[in-house]
């Protein structure tokens, strides 16, 4: 007799307003099997996602579990069906310990801790993991974190698993440890489905990839029998290219020059310390650490958005030759000594776009003080931002739409295409690819090289490190607030930036 699907979907349909998110999506995942989803930037990957694990509800289709159709309103139906997702942003109690955090919710009347430890500590060993259930989740790393997650799905009887870009804020040490707890599980008989934008994990992962394009089921493969290129057509329509261009630096410049520095928090805490580096002209200066080790800080402090306690930042003009130290200069300030540093942040709807906006307007922030008169000039920014929408094929209904109706990789191009076009002598970028698919992060690289042979000094932190060795020309890896090592991109690997993302202020290894 045939085994059933673990989870089946037949014609799923999930629509908001005029914007069809899934359409006709026909699925089935087994037990005993690793699944990858791929997809595009609004391929409609963690809406279908969301609609097994309760968050959405299709407007038509069917839900089969085991062969039984089954209605999922609700993430407590859910996980009646043993359904559990992890999502990419934790949802965790911080001043709570693992233990509290994983029955946190659950109906059993008064808790008893000392059981549920016990029941946590059988779970990690069955599968590998490390986890003290009494450590409080504001002292953990993102790994940690990540482990109570899928713990407290587990813990609640899981046995069809949903993670969404699993990797993304792990070394490649952390990695291999999920893998390896995965492949584990798989092995158990559970059912796992990862979202995720890394096509060497999908291949090294999975047992077989199902891949969505525009809302639509396009088809699935086995991993064993594909590669990156069938799998990027197959997302895309269309062959591109998956090398990154590097070109030798040329006349490279001393153009910013970091020294001694060093910044405190509100509280006290010192998140950057004796932080000394040069970023030079022509050249692609790479950042790598774990989440929150000080990068965007570091960022924030050269742009004039983070108090400097000690040290300077020096910025050396490529047409005078003078020097300004920017420390604790304000970001008008900065501007107004002539400096052209362009800064793409991290939070790109906090700090770097206006939701509520329109792509016009967003591109006036950068000049509407050029203003002569009273009266705002638009012509300019709106054919900008047309040219914006036209060369980094930006999918909006046209430049007057609101910024926040665009879809994250679409806010980034419209993000990157600003401060690019503000001309900078030095451009940093803070994860400019995070949650972007694979066409519109190549597109983002190529935009970053092109602005390194224009002499441009970039500053790119990102967290891929296959992407740093090959798009960067140095990488300096920042641990816990303070440089760690810089090494050669062409020469380096990942393990060996993950090693320094690992060491600890005395320079010792973390376990």
């Amino acid at each position: 007799m045939e085994q059933k699907p673990a989870i089946e979907l037949r014609n799923i349909t999930k629509t908001f307003g005029n914007v069809v998110a899934n359409r006709d999506v026909n699925l089935k995942v087994n037990r005993g099997e690793i699944l990858s989803i791929l997809g595009e930037n609004g391929s409609g990957k963690t809406t279908l996602m969301n609609m097994i694990s309760g968050i959405y509800f299709p407007d038509h289709g069917q839900i089969f579990i085991d062969g039984e159709e089954v209605v999922i309103r609700s993430p407590k139906d859910s996980f009646k069906y043993k359904i559990g997702m992890i999502h990419q942003h934790f949802k965790l109690v911080d001043v709570f310990s693992a233990a509290e955090n994983i029955v946190l919710g659950l109906n059993e009347g008064k808790y008893n801790l000392k059981a549920s430890t016990e029941r946590i500590k059988e779970i990690s060993a069955q599968y590998g993991f490390e986890l003290d259930p009494e450590k409080k989740i504001y002292t953990m790393s993102v790994s940690e974190k990540q482990t109570v997650e899928i713990i407290k799905v587990l813990y609640r009887g899981a046995d069809i698993l949903i993670l969404d870009e699993p990797t993304a804020v792990l070394t490649p040490q952390e990695t291999e440890k999920l893998f390896a707890i995965l492949r584990r599980m798989r092995d158990d008989g559970k059912c796992i489905i990862i979202i995720t934008h890394k096509l060497h994990e999908v291949l090294s992962l999975s047992d077989r990839v199902s891949v969505l394009r525009k809302g639509e089921y396009v088809g699935t493969v086995e991993t064993a029998n594909t590669n990156e290129s069938e799998l990027t057509e197959m997302m895309v329509g269309k062959k591109i290219s998956l090398n990154i261009e590097r070109s030798e630096p040329e006349n490279t410049q001393p153009r910013l020059i970091v020294n001694d520095l060093e910044c405190i928090d509100r509280n006290g805490v010192k998140i950057l310390d004796d932080i000394t580096f040069t970023a030079n002209s022509g050249e692609i200066l790479g950042i790598a650490g774990i989440a929150g080790s000080g990068q965007r800080e570091l960022l924030e402090a050269i742009a004039g958005l983070q108090q400097v306690q000690f040290g300077e930042i020096v910025y050396n003009d490529p047409k005078t030759g003078k020097e300004e130290n920017l420390r604790n200069k304000t970001p008008m300030q900065i501007r107004d000594l002539g400096v052209r540093l362009s800064f793409v942040p991290e939070d790109r709807l906090g700090m770097g776009l206006v939701g509520n906006m329109d792509i016009t307007d967003n591109m006036m922030l950068r000049s509407y003080r050029k203003g002569k008169s009273i009266f705002l000039e638009r012509k300019g920014p709106k054919d900008l931002a047309q040219h914006i929408i036209e060369d980094l094929e930006v999918v909006t209904p046209g430049a007057s739409t609101p910024v926040r109706r665009l879809s994250g990789g679409n806010v980034q191009k419209v993000l990157v295409g600003r401060e690019i076009a503000a001309a900078p002598t030095v451009l940093m970028a803070a994860y400019p690819v995070r949650g972007l698919d694979i066409n519109s992060s190549y597109l983002i690289y190529n935009l970053l090289n092109e602005q390194k042979k224009k002499g441009v000094a970039v500053i790119f932190v990102g967290e891929d490190l296959d992407v740093l060795t090959e798009l960067c020309d140095r990488i300096m890896v920042i641990g816990s607030g303070r440089i760690t090592g810089i090494v050669d991109g062409r020469n380096t690997t990942k393990e060996e930036i993950g090693l320094l993302m690992t060491k600890t202020k005395d320079g010792k290894q973390n376990d």
